[in-house]
C-alpha cells in the first residue's frame, strides 16, 4: 500500500446514484483521466480543497457489486483491497436506498472504512419519504450524512469525515459479518481457518471473504488463490463442492443465491428498524412514473418514439451544427492560406498546407458537430431516458446475439450522425459478457460516424438532391441493420456463447443538470479531439507523401513546360483569360500526370480491375485507400485526385469538386449509390482499427475488422452497382 493511496478518498457507487456528480462538484476541473494499468477501464483521480488542504480522490467505477462479474467490478475490487484507499465515500441514491446499500455490505465485508452519502434527498423529501440518518449511523455503524450532489450540499461534511477515517483506519477497518445461514455459517467456520493459517491472499484480503468468493465461485480470487496456495485452495474448494451438493438437493438452490438473498436481508432489517418511513402517496408517484415507461418502453410504441428521438437529433446535430461548422472550414482555409504565404518553398507549402493542415483541418472541422451531438446524448442520458431505451431495446439486439447496453456504444459511435467510432468502441467497456463485449467492438463501426457524413452529404447532394434528408437517415439506419445482422452472425459463429441477463437499475427522471451536461461534454470531445487529430496529421502526411511522390519525369515535364511556352507565343490577339484558360488546362494535365505516376496512383490503377464491377475508376480507389486512414480522407482525397480539371479541362468553369464529378461521365446513379454502401461498410479507420486491437487485446479482431469489412462493403456495393444499372 502506497502511502498516496492511503491517503487518498475512493468515490464508490451504484450507476445513476449521482456519484461522478459528486465527484466532478470536488474536483472541478482538476482531474486526470486515463487508463488503468493493463484494463481497458477509465480511471479517474482529481483533487478536492478543504479546509486549505488538497485531497486526493479516486473515482472509482460505477457498480451495483463488487463481485467480479464486469471489468469495472474487477477494477472497483483491486483499487479497494490492494490500492487500500485510506476511506470511501459511499454515494448512495437515497431514493432506492435498499438497493443501493447491497454494495454497501459487500465493502463493509471487505473491510473498507465507508462514509455513506445520501444523495438526492431533495427528491426523497419531495416524494413525502422519510429516512432517520441517525438512526441509520446506528445500525450501520458507519457516518451517513444527507446530500445533494448536483448542488454541493453536504458534500465537504462527507469529506471531511471520510478524511478523518481515513487518518485513522489507514485504509483498513474491521470487516463486517454477517450471518449467511447454518450451512453457509458452518462452511465458513471450516474454511476461515484454512485461508488463514496459508495466508491465501490475506496481505489484501480478509480470510473469511476469501472463504466466501469460493462459496461464491467468484473466478478472479479463485484463480488467485490456487496460485498462491494450491493446497489450501484445494482444501477450500472440496469445502465449497460439498456445501454446493447438499443446498442443491435440499433446498434447489446454490450457495452465491444464498448469500445474496441474507445480504439482501440484513439490508431489510435496517430498513424496517425506523430507517425508513414511506410517505402514503409514494406508490401513487411510482404508478405515475410506470404510466410513463408503459408508453417509452412499449414493445410497439418504444421503438417508435425512440426512431423520433434519433431523427430530431440527427435533425438538431446536422442544422445547428452547419453554423460553427463554416466557422471552422473558413478558419482552416484562412490558416492554409496564411500558411501558404508565409512559406517560399513549394514542396515545404504543400507539405504544411495540402498536408497537415488539409488532413487534420479536416478531422477537426467536425468537432461541432460532435460536440452538439455529445451534448444532446448527455441529456438524455442524464434524464434518464437513455436508460429506458437499453431496457427497451434489449428485447431487439437479443435476437441479434447482443445486449440491452450495446445500445450506447452504437449510439456513440454514429447511430446518431456525427458519432465516432472510436468512443463508441470504448463504450463497449461496460457490457460484462466478453462475447457481446466482442461482437458489439466490431459491429459499431458500421455506424454513420461523422467521418463518414461527408462523403454521404457530398453524393447525396450530387445524384439524389431532391430527397437528402431521407437518403442521409436512410443510410443512418442502414448502419444499424448491418450491425445487427453482422453481428447475429458473429454471434452465431466466431463468438458463440450464452447470452448475458440484463439486469439494470432504471434512474428516476430528472432535469439534467447544466454543468454535468457540460463536462460530460467537454470530456467526450476532448477524447475525439486527441485520438483522432494527432494521428490523422501523420497519416495525412504519408497520404500527401504518397500522392506527391515520385514525380513526374523529366521529358514528360520538359514536354509540358514546352506546352506552355507554345501556348504564350501563339496568344497575341486573344484574350487574356482564353489564354490563362489554356495554361491552367496544362496545368491541370500535369497535376493529373503527376498524380497517375504516384505511389497512390500507381496503387489505385493496380486495384482498379478488382473494384471494377462496383463501378470505380482509379482516382476514386485512391480516396478509399486513403479512407481506410480516415473517413473525412475521401473527401480530400476525391480533390486532388481530379487535380481541379482532370475530367474536362476545356472547361474552366467547372472548379469545384461537385461539378467535377457531375461533370464525369465515369460517375451515375449506379455507382454513386454504391460508393456510398461502401463507405458505410468498409474497413474502420486507423484509429479505430488500433483502439479494436486496444480493447480486444488481440491483433487477429483488428485483421478481421480490416478484410472482413472490406470484402463485404465489394461484395455489396459491387451488387447494388450491377443491380441498379441494369434497373436504370
Amino acid at each position: 500500500m502506497t502511502a498516496s493511496a492511503a491517503e487518498a478518498i475512493a468515490i464508490a457507487g451504484n450507476p445513476n446514484s449521482g456519484k461522478t456528480t459528486a465527484f466532478n462538484r470536488y474536483t472541478g476541473a482538476r482531474q486526470h483521466v486515463g487508463n488503468y494499468p493493463g484494463i481497458t477501464v477509465e480511471k479517474k483521480d482529481g483533487t478536492a480543497h478543504l479546509d486549505g488542504k488538497s485531497v486526493t480522490l479516486i473515482d472509482l467505477p460505477g457498480t451495483y457489486s463488487i463481485t467480479a462479474y464486469s471489468l469495472e467490478e474487477v477494477v472497483a475490487r483491486r483499487v479497494l483491497a490492494e490500492d487500500r484507499p485510506g476511506a470511501v465515500i459511499d454515494v448512495v441514491n437515497a431514493g432506492v436506498l435498499d438497493r443501493n446499500l447491497y454494495l454497501t455490505v459487500q465493502m463493509l465485508e471487505l473491510g473498507s472504512p465507508l462514509v455513506l452519502l445520501l444523495n438526492m434527498m431533495d427528491e426523497v423529501e419531495k416524494s413525502g419519504t422519510k429516512i432517520n440518518v441517525g438512526r441509520l449511523e446506528e445500525l450501520t455503524g458507519i457516518k451517513c450524512f444527507s446530500a445533494v450532489a448536483r448542488k454541493g450540499n453536504g458534500l465537504d461534511d462527507a469529506l471531511r469525515a471520510a478524511v478523518a477515517l481515513a487518518a485513522e483506519k489507514k485504509g483498513r477497518d474491521k470487516p463486517l459479518e454477517i450471518s449467511y445461514g447454518t450451512d453457509l455459517d458452518l462452511a465458513l467456520q471450516k474454511m476461515t481457518p484454512v485461508a488463514e493459517e496459508a495466508k491465501l491472499l490475506t496481505e489484501h484480503y480478509p480470510a473469511r471473504w476469501v472463504a466466501l468468493k469460493f462459496l461464491e465461485g467468484d473466478k478472479e480470487i479463485v484463480a488467485k488463490a490456487k496460485a498462491a496456495g494450491p493446497e489450501a485452495s484445494r482444501k477450500l474448494q472440496e469445502i465449497t463442492d460439498e456445501v454446493t451438493k447438499h443446498l442443491r438437493v435440499t433446498l434447489n438452490t446454490y450457495p452465491e443465491a444464498v448469500i445474496a438473498d441474507y445480504r439482501y436481508g440484513w439490508i431489510s432489517s435496517i430498513m424496517r428498524n425506523g430507517v425508513l418511513e414511506q410517505a402514503e402517496d409514494v406508490y401513487e408517484r411510482t404508478a405515475a412514473s410506470d404510466k410513463v415507461d408503459s408508453v417509452l418502453t412499449h414493445r410497439f410504441v418504444g421503438p417508435l418514439i425512440l426512431l423520433a428521438v434519433l431523427y430530431l437529433m440527427y435533425y438538431i446535430t446536422i442544422e445547428v451544427g452547419n453554423y460553427p461548422l463554416g466557422w471552422t472550414e473558413t478558419f482552416f482555409e484562412w490558416l492554409s492560406g496564411a500558411a501558404g504565404s508565409l512559406i517560399s518553398s513549394e514542396g515545404l507549402r504543400s507539405l504544411v498546407t495540402d498536408g497537415a493542415i488539409a488532413g487534420v483541418g479536416g478531422v477537426l472541422g467536425f468537432v461541432p458537430l460532435i460536440m452538439i451531438m455529445f451534448f444532446l446524448i448527455s441529456i438524455l442520458e442524464d434524464s434518464g431516458y437513455m436508460a429506458r431505451v437499453a431496457y427497451m431495446m434489449d428485447r431487439v439486439f437479443r435476437i441479434f446475439g447482443l445486449h440491452g447496453a450495446s445500445i450506447m456504444p452504437f449510439i456513440i459511435g454514429g447511430g446518431i450522425a456525427g458519432g465516432c467510432a472510436v468512443p463508441g468502441v470504448m463504450a463497449a467497456r461496460t457490457l460484462r459478457s466478453p462475447r457481446e463485449r466482442l461482437a458489439t467492438i466490431l459491429t459499431v463501426p458500421f455506424m454513420v460516424c461523422g467521418a463518414k457524413i461527408p462523403v454521404f452529404l457530398l453524393f447525396v447532394n450530387i445524384f439524389f438532391e431532391k430527397n437528402q434528408a431521407l437518403y442521409m437517415f436512410m443510410f443512418t439506419l442502414l448502419g444499424w441493420v448491418a450491425a445487427l445482422l453482422i453481428a447475429r452472425l458473429l454471434r452465431s459463429t466466431l463468438v458463440r456463447g450464452p447470452a448475458t441477463p440484463f439486469v439494470m437499475e432504471l434512474p428516476p427522471y430528472r432535469f439534467p443538470i447544466m454543468t454535468g451536461v457540460l463536462l460530460h461534454t467537454w470530456e467526450r470531445t476532448w477524447q475525439y479531439i486527441k485520438k483522432a487529430g494527432t494521428v490523422i496529421l501523420g497519416i495525412s502526411i504519408l497520404l500527401w507523401a504518397a500522392m506527391t511522390y515520385p514525380g513526374l519525369p523529366e521529358d514528360q515535364h520538359e514536354a509540358l513546360h514546352a506546352e506552355r511556352e507554345a501556348i504564350e507565343a501563339n496568344s497575341a490577339g486573344l484574350p487574356q483569360e482564353q489564354v490563362d484558360g489554356k495554361i491552367n488546362a496544362v496545368d491541370n494535365h500535369e497535376a493529373e500526370l503527376a498524380l497517375n505516376n504516384s505511389y497512390a496512383g500507381r496503387m489505385g490503377r493496380l486495384v482498379e480491375p478488382i473494384t471494377r464491377g462496383a463501378g470505380f475508376n482509379w482516382q476514386t480507389n485512391i480516396a478509399l485507400i486513403g479512407g481506410v486512414a480516415a473517413k473525412e480522407v475521401v473527401i480530400s482525397t476525391l480533390g486532388t485526385a481530379y487535380a481541379l480539371g482532370s475530367v474536362d479541362p476545356d472547361d474552366a468553369e467547372k472548379s469545384s469538386l461537385a461539378d467535377r464529378i457531375r461533370g464525369d461521365p465515369t460517375w451515375t446513379e449506379a455507382n454513386a449509390m454504391a460508393l456510398l454502401f461502401f463507405t458505410l461498410l468498409y474497413s474502420p479507420c486507423f484509429v479505430t482499427l488500433l483502439i479494436i486491437k486496444q480493447e480486444t487485446g488481440k491483433w487477429r479482431w483488428l485483421a478481421f475488422s480490416l478484410f472482413f469489412d472490406l470484402a463485404l462493403a465489394l461484395a455489396v456495393a459491387t451488387a447494388v452497382n450491377q443491380t441498379l444499372i441494369r434497373v436504370l
